[in-house]
């Protein structure tokens, strides 16, 4: 009998979870990204902590609010708008010109 195929949420995630040998320092972990600013999601995975799901990954989205220590960040996945609640770790706060 074969074994059962792994489900859970890092499944298939070998090489896009795969430690990158960045250091999590204290001001990442309470960094505050501003009310509209641009965000891109990379997951880190050594804190476990306000992980989003692997499939989104690298995508960008705008930061719309806060709950509690997390932020809420809204991005278009497909057709559909999405609302993700993420740890600041797991953000890189990109800098965009203003127009």
């Amino acid at each position: 009998m074969a074994n059962k195929k792994a489900k859970g949420p890092r499944a298939k995630t070998r090489h896009k979870l795969k430690g990158n040998k960045k250091r999590v320092t204290v001001n990442r972990l309470l960094s505050k990204p501003e009310i509209d600013a641009t965000v891109q999601i990379n997951i880190n995975s050594s804190v476990h902590s306000g992980m989003p799901h692997p499939r989104f990954h690298g995508l960008t989205g705008k930061v719309v609010g806060y709950r509690g220590r997390v932020v809420e960040v809204r991005l278009k996945h497909g057709k559909t708008e999405k609302l993700l609640l993420v740890h600041p770790a797991h953000l890189n706060i990109l800098e965009v010109e203003n127009k």
